[in-house]
């Protein structure tokens, strides 16, 4: 007698309750994951297959990765899932057709730019998977676009991602933030669509060996690095670049500032991406305000303005050089500023003026700047403006920070804290992350060199004291009498 044929399960979610989520979650715009080892691309390459099942030759995805060595991994995983069910893979345009006409196209973006070479292309399902590697949400904002059917076909966004990243910001403030727990439909406030966070973390994934993979992270990392990892921590800082900052040290409650104090500005330019605006006060005496000691020569950050789009960390207003000029006047028109300082690139002149000349013309002349010193890293033995900033912020020989800022500078505490080392020069900010904010504070500490001065040793008192006698004692000993 010939056995019953066997039928072999190539994917389920099985007991994964969050793919289950996915899988059958109607909303256009999914954030799954949060965590490390919860399937997540196992979850989209199932999603796909759904999606596929049901549309037939009217679905069409796109699977975007960062980088190419990322989506390698991405299509060897899929090969595994797809090719015993008789898909096809088309190796030059990185693609798989199903047997009833589904496409998928697997393609990296190393550059935000490279985005809009898919403007013009239709997708009834877009696929980022590890967002958080993207410093800015612009470049997906623009794959948003692609999505859309002729034939009725309901379209959708579905992204994943871990704690950390040159992402990390606007990933937590997009989809975290809003619901921190996850499995609430939040409708965004300018374009009325839909959007949720499915957490899905180790311990949902049936599929590995939950204790051991728990076991081979601890090993590899510390344990803030394992609390973001494995249980989607996304308050946690993970390799921050300024491990001095102290929130409690340096964030303090708004008070008057004296009109003695001296004042000054200083800014980092930006259009498609942010630019921030600073306004500082310089403690003139030591002063005591809310329980924190400001030394002299304290750096306060009692103002700013971030040129950001509400709700898109990361993404600039695009305002004209002229009327930046106009509102910042309208804010300091109070204040005596004494100077300002601005990132060099906006003092060059490309066939016109510049971008700082325009600010002082948008300003009437009040608004002015000059060329803020640039210098990141140490070079020999010339000051760099990353060792400037965290000078002052491990502060003076009685443990006082010397640079604060006001609770109401919210994009500056935001930020800075969740700045990262540069993988490729560690002694810098990664470049690519949301560091407007960090620019802008080394122009103005680089205008104001701080150096931690140590007390000299006091001079030995020796009232009481007198010469040893000779009879053997060292000359220029000497002895209490």
């Amino acid at each position: 007698m010939l056995a019953e044929p066997v039928e072999r399960v190539l994917w389920s979610p099985g007991a994964n309750w969050p793919q289950w989520c996915l899988i059958q979650c109607p909303v256009f715009e999914v954030f799954f994951g949060g965590a490390r080892g919860g399937g997540k691309t196992d979850g989209m390459l199932g999603e796909w297959m759904a999606h596929a099942d049901r549309y037939g030759d009217k679905a069409a995805g796109l699977m975007i990765r960062r980088t190419r060595t990322e989506l390698i991994d991405t299509i060897e995983r899929s090969r595994a899932i797809y090719t015993p069910l008789k898909w096809t893979y088309q190796e030059q345009e990185k693609m798989w057709r199903d047997p009833k006409g589904a496409r998928l196209r697997f393609a990296y973006l190393e550059r935000d730019a490279d985005a809009e070479l898919y403007q013009g292309h239709s997708y009834t399902r877009v696929y980022i998977e590890e967002c958080g590697n993207f410093p800015s949400p612009a470049p997906i904002m623009k794959l948003m676009a692609t999505l859309r059917s002729g034939a009725g076909v309901p379209v959708g966004m579905r992204l994943t991602g871990n704690p950390g990243g040159p992402g990390h910001q606007w990933v937590k403030a997009r989809y975290v933030d809003p619901a921190p727990l996850g499995n609430k439909v939040i409708t965004d406030p300018v374009t009325g669509l839909a959007r949720v966070f499915i957490p899905s973390k180790v311990d949902n994934n049936v599929f590995i060996d939950a204790e051991a993979y728990k076991q081979r992270l601890r090993a590899s990392g510390s344990a803030e690095l394992v609390a973001a990892w494995l249980a989607g921590d996304w308050s946690v800082t993970l390799g921050a670049f300024f491990d001095c900052w102290n929130t409690a040290r340096h964030v303090i409650q708004p008070f008057e500032i004296p009109k003695d104090w001296m004042r000054f500005r200083s800014m980092d330019w930006g259009s498609a991406s942010p630019f921030s605006v600073g306004w500082w006060a310089v403690v003139s005496d030591d002063h005591e305000v809310n329980g924190h000691v400001l030394p002299r020569g304290c750096m306060v950050r009692y103002r700013e303005w971030y040129g950001m789009k509400p709700g898109q960390p990361n993404v600039g207003i695009k305002l004209h050089a002229a009327e930046v000029g106009r509102q910042i006047y309208d804010r300091e028109k109070d204040d005596d500023i004494a100077y300002g300082v601005l990132d060099p690139s906006a003092f060059i002149e490309d066939g016109g003026p510049s971008i700082a000349e325009s600010m002082g013309t948008g300003s009437n002349g009040k608004v002015w700047f000059k060329r803020a010193d640039n210098r990141r890293v140490r070079h020999g033995q010339q000051i760099s403006g990353w060792d400037q900033m965290r000078s002052r912020m491990v502060g003076n020989a009685e443990g006082h920070a010397m640079i604060v800022t006001f609770s109401t500078c919210v994009d500056s505490i935001r930020t800075i804290p969740f700045l990262q080392h540069d993988p490729d020069r560690h002694e810098d900010v990664m470049t690519d992350s949301e560091d407007h904010c960090g620019d802008e504070w080394r122009y103005a500490c680089m205008s104001r060199p701080y150096a931690r001065v140590k007390e000299a040793p006091k001079p030995q008192d020796i009232s009481g004291y007198a010469p040893l006698r000779p009879g053997g004692e060292q000359p220029g000993d000497w002895k209490v009498y």
